[in-house]
């Protein structure tokens, strides 16, 4: 199955980001989401090749925020795509089967939707204010997913969902102790001082 942490890169300049996400590579980060909102689509691919050869060094599973064709092109594991961006059933198309599709959702109706739209998983969220973000949908908090697990299990709903939005180390057990699977990551991870043992931590804690 799915890796239980995953990281969400961040940096304002393809520098950034990729001093970001080497760091978080050698602590021993074993998902990457690659994430560059305020890039050009050629800045995007350019960091995009950067990052696919920086990945090939370690065993690590590469996302790609928002370019289906991006993942294609470079031979990234797959997409992930927000409520507002290209229909999923359109980049399965472009992807194919065999590559991973995520999606975003805010709600029980968001959840369901990506499972009708076959998404391989969701990220859930916020769990609280985040300033990764700039346009933020309502906190979710404990309360948000316990409601939406417990709907979604009613259900006999089966997708991975992870949990996102202004996490910390402390959050992971509780929300994990809602039938959320795992735990999507970002300013956390980028700017702990000791990331190797952070993420050694976090593993540990979600291989229970």
């Amino acid at each position: 199955m799915y890796d239980k942490i995953q990281y969400i890169s961040q940096g304002n300049s393809i520098t950034e980001q990729l001093t970001n996400i080497k760091q978080v590579l050698d602590a021993g980060c074993t998902w990457l989401q690659l994430r560059y909102k305020n890039g050009t689509q050629a800045e995007m691919s350019e960091l995009a090749i950067a990052t696919k050869s920086l990945t090939e060094n370690y065993n690590c599973t590469f996302i790609i925020n928002d370019y289906p064709e991006l993942v294609v092109a470079i031979g990234a594991d797959g997409v992930h795509l927000g409520l507002a961006d290209m229909p999923i059933e359109k980049a399965r198309a472009i992807v194919g089967d065999d590559k991973i599709i995520g999606g975003t959702a805010n709600t029980l109706e968001d959840v369901l939707q990506r499972h009708r739209e076959q998404c391989d998983y969701v990220g859930l969220g916020p769990f609280r204010f985040t300033q990764t973000k700039e346009k933020l949908s309502p906190v979710l908090g404990l309360s948000g997913y316990k409601s939406i697990m417990t709907q979604l299990q009613e259900g006999d709903i089966n997708i991975p969902v992870f949990a996102i939005g202004g996490i910390q180390q402390e959050d992971i057990q509780p929300i994990l102790d809602t039938g959320i699977y795992g735990v999507a990551l970002s300013g956390y991870i980028t700017q702990h001082e000791n990331k190797k043992q952070l993420l050694y931590q976090l593993y540990t804690l979600c291989s229970h």
